[in-house]
């Protein structure tokens, strides 16, 4: 039996090579991931190691276990979905894996061990955000407009009549062929994946050659977005 980490340090050192191999499973490998995880083989599990490396297996045959398990079948959802739900979905549960065996390890540390074991945890992206791109808005929703945090200055009125957030879009999806110096000064909503809303925005600034844009929301905030992907994910409704 391998020694297990005990110090936060080792406990933090372990988390990170399993995470890295289980990233690298989910992102440069992920093809043979994906050949890997056959629908006809028994259920598997994927592991992440000591190592810094990845594997797909059969679950431990020792009851119980010498660690926490990783979620069983992932290969058994492979075809029943679309490929990247798939991923995100493994990636899902890899987070509940890593996080179950580094607590597993911190059995024996006190509160403020396994305080800080969790901070330095959090110092990375989720394996579901890596690969969802999920926190690829900023952390934070943009504040209500009239908020704390001092004056706000506008660039423009927006349309009082109009909610600056909601579950659903109001305006038709951006394409394409709709980015181009002309969506300058045009409103819009953005969807922000981490709540599930959409806010109001105004386009202040368009680059149609690098499909690059400046928005500004009704709080006065400003942004850079990548166009090209917002009309790739259906993330903005023109108004």
């Amino acid at each position: 039996m391998a020694e297990f980490p005990k110090t936060v340090e080792e406990i933090f050192d372990d988390f990170q090579r399993r995470r890295s191999g289980l990233l690298k499973a989910l992102t440069d490998d992920l093809e043979e991931l994906y050949q890997q995880a056959d629908p006809e083989k028994d259920n598997l599990c994927l592991y992440g190691t000591r190592e810094g490396t990845w594997s797909v297996e059969l679950p431990a045959e020792e009851v119980p276990p010498e660690l926490p398990e990783p979620c069983l079948g992932i290969n058994f959802a492979r075809d029943g979905m679309q490929k990247r739900d798939w991923v995100a979905l493994v990636a899902v549960h890899s987070d509940s894996w890593l996080l179950a065996v580094a607590f597993f390890y911190a059995v024996k540390l006190d509160a403020a061990g396994r305080m800080r074991l969790f901070k330095l945890i959090n110092q990375h992206p989720t394996l579901f955000e890596s690969v969802s791109q999920r926190n690829k808005y900023k952390n934070t929703a943009p504040p209500a407009s009239g908020g704390a945090g001092g004056p706000v200055v506008k660039r423009k009125k927006f349309d009082e009549g109009r909610p600056t957030e909601s579950k659903y879009p109001s305006g038709r999806l951006l394409k394409a062929d709709d980015v181009s110096p002309a969506l300058k000064g045009r409103q819009a909503e953005l969807f922000w994946p981490d709540n599930q809303l959409w806010y109001l925005v105004e386009i202040i600034s368009v680059n149609a050659k690098t499909k690059q844009a400046k928005i500004v929301y009704a709080s006065g905030e400003e942004e850079d977005l990548d166009l090209a992907e917002i009309v790739r994910e259906g993330h903005m409704a023109l108004l």
